[in-house]
C-alpha cells in the first residue's frame, strides 16, 4: 500500500463501509485455515482407497498421513523470519501458491513416494498458514472481539475438514482419491485472490516505520479517534521493544518471554497429544471398525464436521465473554469422558452390538464438541497473546512448529497403536487429558479483555 497523508474525518469511511470491509478482511485473513482443514480432513477419506490401491502397510499409511507434518514443521520455522522481514500478507500469498502446487502434484503422483513428497510440499504451506494467520488476525482485531475474530481460523479449519469429508463421501463410490486431493487447488486460488486485496497489519507496519500506512489500515477498522488512540498504543509498544525484528535467541534471553514460550510450547503439545487429530484423520477408520461401510463411515464423518463448525461458532460467541481458561478446562473434562467411553467400548468388545456402536459414535461427537469448544480454536487465539510484538512472529512460529511436531508423532504412531489395541490408545489419551487439566489450572493465565499492548506491559 502506498504511503498516505493524515486522513480527515470527512474522508473516513462510514460505519457500514467499515463493517463490510472488516468482515471481508477477517474472512480473507482466516481463509488459509480452510486449506489446512481440507488437507488434514481429505486424507481421512482418501486413505481408505489409497491403502487398497497402493497396498500400504500400517507404517506406510502412517508415513503418508504424517508426511504433511514434516513440511509443516519446516514451514513454521521459515514463517517467523519471513513474516518479520516481508510481512504477514506476502507470506500468506506465498502460502496459496505453494499449497496449490502441492495439491496438483498429489493429484498426478505416479506412486506412493511421489505422493508423499508432494504432501510434504503441501505441508510447508500448511505450516506457513498456521504460523501467520493467528498473528494476522490477532493484530488486526479490536480488543473487545479479538478472541471471536481469532476463532475464525479454527472455524475455517473446521469448514475445510467438513468440505473434505463431504467431497470424500461424494467421490467414495468411484474411489476417486486423486480428485479428492487435487480439488485443494480451488481454495488455494480463492486464498490468493482474497489476500491480494487485503492490507498488512498495522502493528507490523509500525514496527517497520510505516506509520502512515498503519493509520490507513486502522481507519478501515475504527473511527478516526479510535484509530489514533490505537496507533499511539502500538507505537509505544513497538518503540519499547527497541529492535524492529525479533530473533530466536530473544525467546530465551528474557525470563518473562521464556515463561510465555514454555506455556506456548506446552499448550501446542497438549493440543495434539489429547487425541485431537487422531479423530480427524481416523474417524472413518474408527467408524468402519464400529460396523459402518466406507460410504457410511464418511457420511458420519460429515456429520461430525458439521458439529465441529457449529461448536466453533459457539466458541466465538463465548471466548471474549467467558474467557479462555474456563473453556479450556471445560473441554478437557468432556474429552476425558469421551475418550474413557471409547476405551471401554473397544476394550469390552462392544462394537458388534448396537449399544456399543451408538456409544462409539456418541463419544466421537462429544469429543468433537469438547475439542471445538476449547483447545482447537483457543491455542491459535492465545499464541499471539503470549508474546510481545518484537518476538511475536518467531514465538508463534515456534509454538506452531511444536504443534506440528507433536502432530507428526501422534499420527505416525496411532495406526500402530490401533493394531495393538484401540482401548489402550484411548485410555492413554484420557490420562493425558487429566494431566493437561492440572497444567492449565495452574499455569495458564487469562488473556481475555486485554489489548496485546496491555498484555505485553503486564509481562514486563
Amino acid at each position: 500500500m502506498p504511503a498516505v497523508t493524515r486522513t480527515s474525518v470527512s474522508d473516513a469511511p462510514s460505519a457500514d463501509v467499515r463493517s463490510r470491509r472488516t468482515l471481508l478482511l477477517y474472512l480473507c485473513g482466516a481463509f488459509g485455515g480452510l486449506l489446512s482443514g481440507y488437507d488434514m480432513g481429505i486424507v481421512a477419506g482418501a486413505q481408505l482407497f489409497l491403502t487398497r490401491d497402493l497396498g500400504l502397510s500400517a507404517w506406510m499409511q502412517g508415513a503418508f498421513v504424517s508426511s504433511l507434518m514434516i513440511g509443516a514443521i519446516a514451514g513454521c520455522f521459515a514463517a517467523g523470519p519471513a513474516t518479520d522481514r516481508w510481512g504477514r500478507r506476502p507470506v500468506m500469498l506465498c502460502t496459496a501458491v505453494v499449497f496449490g502446487a502441492g495439491a496438483l502434484g498429489m493429484a498426478v503422483a505416479t506412486g506412493p513416494w511421489s505422493l508423499i513428497a508432494f504432501r510434504v510440499i503441501t505441508g510447508v504451506a500448511v505450516g506457513l498458514s498456521s504460523s501467520v494467520i493467528p498473528s494476522y488476525l490477532s493484530e488486526l482485531a479490536p480488543t473487545a472481539i479479538r478472541g471471536r475474530v481469532s476463532t475464525l481460523n479454527q472455524m475455517m479449519i473446521a469448514v475445510g475438514i467438513f468440505v473434505s469429508y463431504l467431497i470424500s463421501y461424494l467421490l467414495s463410490d468411484a474411489g476417486a482419491w486423486r480428485w479428492m486431493l487435487g480439488l485443494a487447488l480451488v481454495p488455494a486460488a480463492v486464498l490468493f485472490a482474497g489476500m491480494w486485496t487485503q492490507p498488512e497489519t498495522p502493528r507490523w507496519l509500525v514496527a517497520h516505520g510505516r506509520e502512515d500506512e498503519a493509520r490507513t489500515v486502522l481507519l478501515r477498522l475504527h473511527t478516526e479517534e479510535e484509530a489514533d488512540a490505537e496507533l499511539a498504543d502500538i507505537r509505544a509498544a513497538a518503540h519499547g521493544g527497541h529492535e524492529r525484528r525479533g530473533r530466536l535467541r530473544e525467546l530465551f534471553a528474557d525470563r518473562r518471554v521464556r515463561r510465555g514460550l514454555c506455556i506456548a510450547v506446552a499448550m501446542a503439545v497438549i493440543q495434539q497429544i489429547i487425541g485431537s487429530n487422531t479423530i480427524v484423520f481416523y474417524a472413518p477408520t474408527i467408524l468402519k471398525a464400529a460396523g459402518f461401510g466406507d460410504s457410511a463411515a464418511l457420511l458420519n464423518s460429515v456429520g461430525l464436521g458439521v458439529l465441529s463448525i457449529v461448536t466453533t461458532f459457539v466458541t466465538g460467541r463465548l471466548v471474549d465473554r467467558v474467557g479462555r481458561k474456563p473453556l479450556l478446562l471445560t473441554g478437557l473434562v468432556l474429552m476425558v469422558v469421551s475418550m474413557s467411553t471409547l476405551c471401554a467400548v473397544f476394550s469390552l468388545g462392544l462394537l458388534h452390538q448396537t449399544l456399543g456402536q451408538v456409544a462409539a459414535v456418541a463419544s466421537l461427537a462429544v469429543f468433537k464438541v469438547a475439542y471445538s469448544l476449547s483447545w482447537a480454536p483457543l491455542l491459535w487465539v492465545m499464541l499471539p497473546e503470549l508474546f510481545p510484538l518484537r518476538v511475536r512472529s518467531v514465538g508463534v512460529s515456534v509454538g506452531s512448529g511444536t504443534n506440528w511436531a507433536a502432530n507428526f508423532a501422534v499420527s505416525l504412531v496411532f495406526p500402530v497403536l490401533l493394531t495393538a489395541g484401540a482401548g489402550i490408545a484411548f485410555a492413554l489419551f484420557a490420562g493425558i487429558c487429566v494431566l493437561a487439566f492440572a497444567f492449565t489450572a495452574v499455569f495458564v493465565r487469562e488473556t481475555a479483555g486485554r489489548s496485546l499492548e496491555t498484555l505485553e506491559r503486564a509481562a514486563a
